[in-house]
């Protein structure tokens, strides 16, 4: 796909989750889940390289991530990041 047919919500998606990536893999310090956030953030990617991901899987992902890495103030911001990319694609269908 070039750049010009790539969804932009994807190009967000593949954005954020690179920016936390690095942010994650900057921190000096070990935390009990991390190796969770790192999986979820390597599915998410994954996902976004595919060019079409499946909202409810996003939105998983997220909540694993977040409840990994939520009480790390210094990804906040990164955490938002990917927070607001996953929230372009919508609510996911209700069942």
């Amino acid at each position: 796909m070039t750049g010009s047919d790539e969804d932009p919500r994807v190009a967000e998606l593949r954005t954020a989750v690179s920016r936390l990536r690095r942010e994650l893999a900057a921190l000096p310090s070990e935390f009990p889940d991390r190796v969770i956030a790192e999986d979820e953030l390597a599915a998410l990617a994954a996902m976004a390289s595919g060019g079409s991901p499946e909202v409810p899987r996003l939105r998983s992902s997220l909540l694993l991530i977040a409840g990994a890495i939520g009480s790390v103030s210094a990804l906040a911001r990164g955490l938002s990041g990917v927070r607001d990319a996953v929230d372009l694609f919508g609510e996911s269908p209700r069942a």
